[in-house]
Order: structure tokens, then sequence, then C-alpha cells
């Protein structure tokens, strides 16, 4: 799943690698989602709200409160409102990749830095540059996002893309979004990501166990391995692919081989499915998108460093409050001694 940043301002263009059109865009849809947001309790005394929406956003309302209580995450106006959207996702994200790379192409923009994607709240304006890219010989992925975090520069709405995703999917999202406000380093998605993957792990853990919970447990779990599978198999594909790229063979080897290796591994997800999966059919569209290296690319850059996180929460002795200040101690850090200091694993007090 995609939980990126679409970013951002059109008054912050000075000295960045992408087009003045793009800020427009992202200006723009990020002004339209903001007013489309109604206060959670006006939407909920509103008539013409449905039962299944109201539900929705009461066990929002549940989600968001045991997020400042249980976990220390920010206690403020994020997730307080409800957009209702016109569509299926938020924005989509286009990502790029050379033939024989699985380097992604990043653009650089302000803020959040260099970063291997494009957000559009248009999914025209994405496929348009999509087709760009392609034209210039890149392997290009678009892919719907159903949500996603402004650092807290905004209070982010629930969005009517998510809102309706099973509890423990939708919690684990909210949880995710709420920790990308308490620690971002300006180019390093992998530190973000995985930092904000450990949280939604263990915050999950503990919405689980709380009294009545106790039965979502087994789905999550189940879903979390299935997850963990997956991203094992792209991975392991992937690193095939970069072996073949860095090896001496003539570029058109490589592209043939290429393919067999992606092959290769479509076979091995249907084996999955039915051996370990008892057929769950959940991530059949993902594998029937057309496989190239962006996409594969936009895999598995949010989870490398997540054992390292967990370990260190480990040292702090699972105290979230704790754990969170050691990592934005770690996150002010230049890149190596951040780390370095992330795979010591140190929670001093």
């Amino acid at each position: 799943m995609q939980r990126l940043i679409p970013w951002l301002c059109a008054a912050l263009l000075a000295g960045c690698a992408v087009s003045p059109t793009y800020y427009w865009q992202a200006a723009s849809g990020q002004i339209d989602l903001l007013a489309r947001a109604r206060p959670i309790d006006e939407v909920l005394q509103d008539p013409a709200t449905s039962a299944s929406v109201r539900d929705q956003l009461l066990r929002a309302k549940a989600v968001r409160a045991f997020s400042v209580s249980h976990l220390g995450l920010p206690d403020n106006s994020s997730y307080s409102r409800y957009a209702a959207l016109d569509r299926p996702f938020v924005s989509w994200n286009v990502f790029a990749a050379e033939p024989l790379s699985m380097r992604l192409k990043e653009w650089c923009v302000p803020v959040a830095g260099c970063i291997g994607y494009l957000g559009y709240f248009d999914k025209a304006d994405a496929d348009a540059h999509a087709a760009e890219l392609r034209a210039q010989g890149y392997d290009v992925h678009v892919g719907g996002v159903p949500a996603y975090s402004t650092l807290g520069w905004f209070s982010d709405p629930l969005l009517s893309t998510f809102i309706g995703w099973p509890e423990t999917e939708f919690a684990r999202l909210l949880f995710h979004e709420l920790s990308h406000q308490l620690a971002y380093v300006k180019d390093d998605t992998e530190f973000n990501e995985s930092f904000a993957s450990a949280v939604e792990e263990v915050a999950v853990t503990r919405w689980t166990a709380q009294p009545g919970k106790e039965a979502l447990r087994p789905a999550f779990e189940r879903a979390q391995a299935m997850r963990a599978d997956f991203r094992a198999l792209v991975l392991d594909y992937r690193g095939q692919l970069q072996a073949l790229y860095a090896s001496d063979l003539p570029a058109a080897e490589k592209r043939e081989q290429k393919q067999a290796i992606i092959a290769k591994m479509g076979e091995q997800y249907q084996q999955i499915k039915r051996e370990r999966w008892g057929g769950y059919t959940g991530y059949d569209r993902w594998f029937a998108q057309p496989i190239n290296n962006a996409l594969l690319a936009s895999v598995g850059v949010y989870t490398g460093k997540v054992p390292a996180f967990k370990r260190l929460l480990a040292a702090c002795d699972e105290d979230l409050p704790r754990f969170y200040a050691r990592v934005a101690a770690i996150a002010a850090e230049p890149a190596v001694v951040r780390n370095a200091l992330l795979d010591a694993a140190a929670c001093p007090r």
C-alpha cells in the first residue's frame, strides 16, 4: 500500500526541480481536500449521513482517542474532520526507473526533500506524466494512494477512501500516518516509513489487546503474515533483477532474462497463494498489473529498517513516548550517525 506525500505549496517553488504546474495542482488539490472536510460531529448529526458512515466515524473517533491515551501519538486536530471524495483514491503516485535499474528516479520538492515519486490529485495528470516518462524510455508505475500525511502542516482529515476499511486495517493506517508527525527525515524515505511501520505494528497489537477486541487479533496476524510473505517474495526477485542488471551480459540478454525472472515471480506467487494462503486473492490485483522495475522498486522501501526500530523499542522497555523521544533525537543526526545509532538500539534514560 502507498501512503506518501503529494507535496505541496506553490509559494515554495524556488530552487526545486519540479515544474510550477505540478505545485499548482498539488496546492489546488490540498485546498480542495480541506474545503471538503467537515467536523466529525457535524457529519454524525447530519440526517443525510448513512448508517454505515456514521458507524465508521464513531469507530474512527475511538481509534483516534486511543492513539492519544494509549499510544502517545499527537493530540491535535488531525483526523477530527471527514471529507467525502468522488474518487477511489485521494491521489496517485508516479514512480519511474530505468529499464535495467532498480533505482527509482527522484524528484526534489520543498519540505519532503528528494523522493522517488510524484503525487497527483487528478489521475489524468498522473497518467499524462507517466506517458511522458514512458516516452523517455522509463519503466513507469502509477499507484493509487488512499491516504497521506502532511506531517502536521495541515489537519489531515479522515477520507472516504479508507474510512470503510476493516477495523485493524483502518487503525493501522491511522497510527502509521500520525506517527509521521513525530519524526521525519528529509531525503530518507526508508527511515521515515520504517519508523511508521514499526509504530503501526505495535499500535494495532495494543488496540486488539483491549477487552472485546481480542477477536480481531487472528485476522490481523494472518494479514501481517501474508504481507511479510509478499514483501519477501518481491524483495527476493528484486534482488535477482539487481544482480542481473549489475552483470556483464549484453543489454538485450538482460532484458530477456528480466522478463523470465518476472514471470517466475508470478508463478511462485501462485504457489504461495495456494500452499500458504488457502487461496487468498487479495494480492491478485497487484500481480495483474504490468510488473516492471518501477513497480518492484516501490515495494519494500518502507520496511527495511523496521527490525532496527523494533529492537530500539525493546531497548526502551516498550515505552512508546520514550521510544519516540529517542527516535526524534536520532532523526536529527546526519545520515551516517543516524544509521549507526539506530543499529546500536540504545535507549538512554
